[in-house]
């Protein structure tokens, strides 16, 4: 091992070891949990929530991929970050991120959404909607495994790897955080903070080593039928939602606000070509004149809580996601 690799302290060496396929490693992200906790010791760090895709990227064999949350790749997609991390000295590389687009100076899924479902070169060419990948982790580096390095070492070697210009970004960090971090950054309009432990390793999975600091309430669910629109309205009324326990697609509500005519349009082309006679939910669901659907469909929500059957309130469309699989999708439940 040379180079960067060498400047990782002796007492950490022997967790260093020769690493899978970049595109392996990138196949289990590690997940946040989320949480109601406020007060933090020191030895965790604050990053800010960003409003946007998870995204893992590979540079391998003189090719760089991008692949979503599930496994999906979206090289065509976006194609500024494949050329941005290709023009980079370092070769060999895995890296988490997040990419997201910006409206009026936040992040913005909505924006995101208009550029997320586009893979012809002409049409992406077309778009309007510039695209930031922010940088927060490195799991590979010139073949070894980084995975088993504390997330502070981690971050050190990333910062140090890369060149950050548009429209690569590092995420950046506070080091001491808490109530009064978190309400400025709602403040802010920020969506919230990810509190993570400064000496935890990565794992493929969800862990409590990093946590979700929200905000508001949002999260994704999906979509097993809808209704009729009424009066001049075009497209659905409302969206029928749930989400997976135990296997079985659990209702949660329905959603009418948050869509412009456009969304409604597509979003009744789309459910038309998923039509089923039967609901997909377990158990009883009203109103009985829905259409069903096959659960093919994830959305994102926003809520302000959830009633005490089991229903959310005030529901509002932020947007359709496609990097992730609808069985993946389950109530999220606050730790303290």
């Amino acid at each position: 091992m040379t180079g960067l690799l060498d400047t990782v302290p002796s007492a950490l060496q022997h967790r260093l070891s020769p690493a899978a396929p970049g595109v392996e490693l990138a196949a289990s992200p590690m997940l946040a949990t989320l949480s109601d906790r406020r007060d933090f010791p020191a030895g965790w760090i604050f990053e800010r929530k960003l409003d946007g895709i998870r995204v893992l990227a590979v540079r391998e064999d003189g090719r760089v991929t991008l692949r979503s949350r599930s496994g999906r790749r979206i090289d065509s997609t976006y194609p500024e970050i494949v050329d941005a991390l290709a023009a980079q000295d370092c070769a060999d590389f895995t890296i988490d991120g997040e990419i997201v687009a910006y409206a009026h100076g936040r992040t913005d899924f909505g924006m995101l959404q208009q550029r997320m479902g586009l893979t012809r070169p002409a049409d992406v060419a077309r778009s309007k909607v510039a695209v930031t990948y922010y940088a927060f982790d490195l799991l590979r580096l010139d073949g070894t495994d980084l995975r088993r390095l504390p997330l502070r070492t981690r971050k050190s070697l990333l910062r140090k790897a890369l060149t950050f210009r548009a429209p690569l970004r590092l995420t950046t960090h506070r080091n001491e955080g808490g109530p009064e971090l978190l309400s400025d950054a709602c403040e802010r309009g920020w969506e919230g903070l990810i509190a993570k432990r400064a000496d935890s390793g990565y794992r493929g999975r969800r862990s409590d080593d990093w946590l979700k600091l929200k905000c508001a309430r949002d999260q994704e669910f999906v979509v097993g039928g809808f209704t009729e629109p009424t009066g001049s309205r075009k497209g659905i009324g409302a969206l029928l939602i749930g989400y997976y326990d135990d296997g079985r697609l659990r209702y949660a509500g329905k959603v009418g606000t948050g869509f412009d005519r456009k969304t409604l349009t597509e979003l009744r082309a789309r459910l038309d070509e998923l039509r089923v006679d039967t609901s997909p939910f377990a158990g009883r669901v009203a109103p009985p004149t829905a259409h069903w659907a096959r659960p093919h469909l994830v959305v994102q929500i926003a809520f302000t809580e959830w009633t005490r059957d089991g229903m959310l309130r005030h529901p509002r469309y932020q947007g359709l996601r496609d990097d992730k699989q609808p069985t993946d999708v389950v109530r999220e439940r606050a730790q303290t």
